[in-house]
This record gives structure tokens, sequence and C-alpha cells, in this order.
């Protein structure tokens, strides 16, 4: 907008632009809810685990992915978090930065993988049925 436009020959962007911006952050955002769930993997209350990140991953994957399947136009689009999620968990948690491992072969750690994966794939199927009609 330059000096000489006003606001009513302004327009707002294409309704397709934002959606297709906010489904990127959506896969942003299952990026660095990995990475927070892989620092968080290995928490413990005195001698005992605790699955916080279990927890985290079992509320927020499902709706990365319904709230992906309502931007998107196919299926291509809902099953980008679910995809970023576990590409994130799987480089990360088993080839670490540095040659770290942070997804340690525990229960805490398979609870996480499975309450991100289980939901989201349940989600993810009842968004491919919905759009197939």
């Amino acid at each position: 907008m330059n000096a000489h436009d006003t606001l009513d020959d302004w327009a707002p962007p294409d309704e397709r632009i934002n959606d297709l911006m906010i489904l990127g952050l959506l896969v942003v955002d299952a990026v660095l809810l990995a990475i927070l769930e892989l620092v968080f993997v290995t928490f413990m209350i005195g001698a005992y685990p605790v699955p916080i990140s279990a927890l985290v991953a079992l509320v927020t994957t499902p709706w990365l992915i319904r709230r992906a399947g309502e931007l998107s136009e196919g299926t291509l689009g809902a099953s980008g978090p679910i995809l970023a999620w576990a590409v994130t968990i799987c480089v990360l948690g088993l080839l670490g930065p540095g040659g770290d491992v942070m997804l340690p072969g525990t229960w805490p750690a398979l609870l996480l993988v499975i309450a991100g994966l289980v939901p989201g794939a349940y989600v993810l199927g009842r968004v491919i049925k919905e759009k197939q009609g």
C-alpha cells in the first residue's frame, strides 16, 4: 500500500492463501510439539517417570490433524501434521543432535509414540472419510 492508496482500495488476500499459511503453521507446530515432547519424555518426579509428553501428544496431534483437515481441500494437507510429527520424532528421537538418542527404550517413550500416532491416525482416517463423502 503506498501513500496514494486508500483503505477502500486495499483488498484482503485470498482466503485460500490464508488457509495455506495456517496449514503451514500447523505443520510447524507439529514439529515444535514433537521436539518439546522429546525433551520431556524422560521427565521424572523423584524416582517415578511421568509421561507428560504422551499426554501432550494425545491431545495436540489429533487436534492439529482435525484443523488441517478443515483447512485443506485434499487429504495430503490433512496428513501434513502427523507426517511432520512422525518424521521429527524418528529423526531427532533416534538419530538425535550430535548422535544423542532422545527417544530412549523406556515405556514413556513407547507411550509417546503410541499416543501421538494412534489417535492421530484415527482422526486422519475420519478426515479422509469425511472428504470422500
